[in-house]
């Protein structure tokens, strides 16, 4: 069993090309002895907002502040705290934050989602497939 407090998980910026002012804490994962699993805290600041991306898995995503909008395709649907979301395999996906204050939520995924090798590099066209 693992206990943390989720403040002392290092804050990283998101470095993915068509991302701003995000950021990802690493909550649970593989190096955490995670088998399945991983979750996610991300952080978007005011104005902010993460690539418009798609990839082969799901999303299980709880609002935990703030406010914003969540795109699938180029639908927009409004968030806010309390919110759940699923993000379906292959769903053109993005959250933005349209509040004063940072939109945090939990992300979910599968082990075989974790690209952070991917993610740290700045990638070099706007089409970001992966997050």
């Amino acid at each position: 069993m693992r206990v943390a407090r989720s403040e002392q998980v290092e804050q990283q910026p998101v470095q993915m090309a068509g991302s701003e002012g995000c950021s990802v804490r690493w909550l649970v994962g593989r190096e955490h002895g995670a088998p399945n699993f991983a979750m996610r805290e991300f952080e978007v600041a005011p104005g902010g907002f993460t690539p418009r991306h798609e990839h082969p898995y799901e999303h299980e995503v709880y609002v935990l502040s703030g406010e914003g909008q969540v795109f699938s395709g180029d639908q927009p649907h409004p968030i806010r705290s309390g919110d759940v979301i699923l993000v379906q395999p292959d769903e053109t996906h993005q959250f933005r934050n349209t509040g004063s204050v940072p939109l945090r939520f939990l992300c979910l995924i599968p082990n075989s989602g974790d690209m952070r090798s991917e993610c740290s590099v700045v990638a070099g066209s706007a089409g970001a497939k992966r997050n």
